[in-house]
């Protein structure tokens, strides 16, 4: 059974494409955050690693163990600009991580294989 989206894939690149373009309103990165989040359970589903981008969003992702109780053992966690950042390719993991822009902590905290989710030509366009 797949994920029940709560934003339309028409609405998320919408979101994506005016975040790209220079968008910042609260209202257009929410909408792109919890779509791209959205999207990153359904490519790579399961309930090992955690992805949090406060204060938009978070869901679970990635086959392996499942977390049941407290603070989860795989957490991946950055700020809306720099979550969408790496979603869209105008950020690099690799860089975002070492720089501290994203706290991933944990064995399978590793989100390199996955982003970009959205490349400029694939419904969002636009540079940052």
């Amino acid at each position: 059974m797949g994920l029940r989206r709560r934003i339309a894939a028409a609405e998320g690149h919408v979101a994506l494409s005016a975040w790209l373009g220079g968008a910042t309103d609260r209202k257009t990165t929410a909408t792109a955050v919890r779509f791209s989040l959205e999207e990153l359970a359904e490519r790579a589903p399961g309930n090992s690693v955690e992805v949090r981008v406060p204060p938009f969003g978070v869901t679970q992702c990635i086959e392996g163990p499942r977390h049941t109780r407290g603070t989860p053992p795989n957490v991946v966690e950055c700020d809306g600009a720099t979550w969408l950042g790496l979603v869209t390719g105008a950020e690099n993991w690799s860089t975002a991580v070492e720089s501290g822009k994203v706290s991933a902590s944990g064995l399978r905290a590793e989100l390199a294989e996955l982003l970009p989710l959205f490349a400029p030509d694939h419904g969002a366009t636009g540079s940052r």
